[in-house]
Formats: C-alpha cells, sequence, structure tokens
C-alpha cells in the first residue's frame, strides 16, 4: 500500500504558519518544538520546517507504507537514488530519496 498523505514545507516560522492555517481554515495544528508544526488538514497532513539545516528546497511530498523495508527497495530498484537513509522521527521512520527527473521525495511508516 502507498498513500500519499504528508506534505513538507520550509518555512521561515513553523508556528507561524501553523497558526495562519489554524486561523484561515480552522485546521488542527500539533506544534513538535520551535522549529516544526503539523497541521492537519482533511484528508492531508502538511508539515512546517523551521530549521534551516533540516529543511528542503521545495515541497517535500511524503509516501505512506506499511512495509518501509520493502518500499526502499522498491525505489532502488526503480533507479531512485536514497538521499536520507531510513531515520525515526515523532510518529514512525522514514527515508527520502530523488527519483530519476530530480524531484525528493520521502516515504514513512507508523512506528
Amino acid at each position: 500500500m502507498f498513500e500519499i498523505d504528508f506534505a513538507e514545507f520550509p518555512s521561515t516560522s513553523a508556528a507561524a504558519s501553523g497558526r495562519f492555517f489554524e486561523r484561515a481554515f480552522g485546521w488542527p495544528v500539533t506544534p513538535y518544538g520551535p522549529d516544526y508544526t503539523d497541521v492537519r488538514a482533511d484528508g492531508l497532513t502538511l508539515g512546517f520546517q523551521s530549521a534551516a539545516a533540516e529543511q528542503t528546497r521545495a515541497p517535500l511530498v511524503t509516501i505512506r507504507t506499511d512495509d518501509l523495508a520493502a518500499a526502499r527497495e522498491a525505489v532502488a530498484a526503480a533507479g531512485g537514488v536514497v538521499t536520507k537513509e531510513p531515520f525515526a522521527f515523532p510518529g514512525g521512520r522514514r527515508f527520502h530519496f530523488r527519483e530519476p527527473g530530480g524531484s525528493e521525495l520521502a516515504m514513512w511508516s507508523r512506528t
């Protein structure tokens, strides 16, 4: 199973980004410290990263899977390049990869 359910954006202020979406649309916000905030939209969660060292250059689309190891193998077998090996984060584990056209995405699973 593969499902796009998350998109992460670089932000100059994760808290301000979260407050905006909460005020504008009433979407619930979950802060994970001063540099990261999740905003739960209907069917999609938006993440806002303000730690410069952790930001991607562009929005990062994230795909959920039930089997992270098998997904990593499938990405590599299809010609993708893993740019960040699997790591833990609040709620699960994920890895980042670049598809042959150059876009970076992430794959995650719950722990």
